[in-house]
């Protein structure tokens, strides 16, 4: 009975104002911010420019890159940065990183899409490139920053950073490019790498860090690059959970990277879409962070990501419903304060699952490999026929096609609950008390 008491109350607050929790915030700005750029900001300059649905929606393979990060992750595993060493491994990796995407997003701000849309193109793509390597460095610093037990209250805190870094970033795009265009508009956004970066130098290197072993000929390199995932594919059912990983965000990757399309077309203004889209959106997934967090806490791990995944699949119904009614600022309302709130959910407790999926030896490797498989099915069939689709079938059943097809990945991870591959599926950062 005593743990309904106020030491209990106390004792649930706290955890958010420990150190790790409040780096993975400020972490994920800098983390939410790249893909902003690439995302819906893109996609309103584009359809803003005249560029054609396919031609818009094929730029999501820029998003691509993420998907390819576990070809690379090795290195921020075992590669020292020169002059930034001494930092240590994942700090020096911070700031390599966070100035590689400054580049790109500055670089991405100098093209005009309608005077050279393959620059463009190129510029997309370099973003995301250096978006996927600073989001290996932070995703393994706010693991290892982070002690078994603040894994769900950390994923919260990280997914409240990244809707703040992308939103700010998103809103202020739309602003600035209304007022001073949209090269002034990025150039002003790069400055939202600048929170990872402080984080590392104020916080220093994570206790829980874990060297691999050194690192001196061509076998031990290579090693190095195929040892994490030996490692995770070792372990039992590990096929099956990485098959859960690939299918269960397909139906919202592709009804999100599709949404401003639907909404220019419906006719919504900027502002709208700023007040609506961004404004109310950042407030229900804020409050879905929270009620994530409380259901983590309340139902545990398995329980909570099962109703996340269900809520997920049921809000892609809400834009079937909107694309029905036209210009509807109270169905815009709606929708997107759905959706928001069931993202916001599954942003603590499937992110919570993944981030106790890793070995801490390998935690940039596994992670890359686990947060790109995430998106890898989605991001491609959006890259290649979102466009087609919509055009084809229309908003209306392209929504409802993306909301049956969000229920295999449900039903897996039943399964994988009842016969208890998910618990056995857990890696040294989910169980391991040493903090070093």
């Amino acid at each position: 009975m005593n743990a309904m008491g106020r030491g209990n109350w106390l004792d649930g607050v706290r955890p958010y104002v420990e150190q790790g929790p409040l780096a993975a915030f400020f972490l994920g700005i800098s983390s939410g911010f790249p893909y902003a750029m690439i995302g819906a900001t893109l996609t309103s300059r584009l359809a803003q420019d005249g560029i054609d649905k396919k031609t818009i929606t094929a730029f999501t393979l820029g998003f691509l890159v993420y998907n390819l990060k576990p070809l690379w992750a090795w290195m921020v595993d075992g590669v020292r940065i020169p002059l930034l060493s001494g930092l240590g491994q994942r700090v020096s990796w911070l700031i390599f990183a966070g100035v590689l995407v400054m580049a790109a997003v500055a670089n991405l701000a100098l093209v005009d899409p309608k005077a050279d849309i393959g620059a463009t193109v190129m510029a997309a793509i370099l973003v995301g490139f250096s978006g996927a390597t600073f989001d290996i460095v932070i995703d393994a610093y706010r693991i290892e920053t982070l002690k078994p037990y603040q894994l769900g209250v950390g994923s919260g805190m990280t997914q409240y950073g990244w809707r703040i870094g992308s939103v700010a970033a998103g809103a202020l795009a739309l602003v600035l490019a209304a007022r001073i265009g949209w090269s002034g508009a990025y150039l002003a956004c790069a400055a939202f790498a600048l929170p990872a970066m402080l984080t590392g130098l104020i916080v220093g290197e994570p206790q829980r860090h874990r060297e691999a072993a050194a690192r001196r000929g061509v076998a031990e390199i290579a090693n190095s690059i195929i040892g994490p995932f030996t490692e995770f594919f070792a372990r039992r059912g590990a096929v099956i959970v990485l098959v859960f990983i690939l299918i269960h965000k397909i139906g919202d990757t592709l009804g999100q990277i599709v949404l401003r399309l639907l909404l220019n077309d419906l006719g919504f203004s900027n502002d709208e879409i700023a007040i609506y889209d961004v404004g109310m959106g950042f407030w229900a997934y804020l409050i879905g962070i929270f009620l994530g967090g409380w259901l983590y806490a309340a139902l545990g791990m398995k329980r909570s990501v099962l109703l996340s995944l269900a809520l997920m699949a049921v809000s892609n119904a809400s834009f079937a419903v909107l694309a029905g009614a036209g210009h509807s600022v109270i169905g815009l309302s709606a929708a997107i304060g759905f959706e928001n709130i069931a993202s916001g959910i599954g942003g603590v407790t499937v992110v919570a699952y993944f981030a106790a999926l890793c070995d801490l030896r390998f935690t940039a490797s596994q992670y890359a490999l686990i947060s790109a498989a995430s998106s890898f099915v989605g991001r491609l069939l959006t890259a290649t026929t979102a466009g087609a689709l919509v055009e084809a079938f229309g908003y209306v059943n392209f929504y409802w096609l993306t909301t049956a097809i969000a229920f295999p990945g449900l039903i897996l991870f039943w399964w994988m609950s009842r016969t208890g591959l998910v618990d056995q599926s857990i890696g040294s950062a989910g169980v391991d008390a040493d903090t070093g």
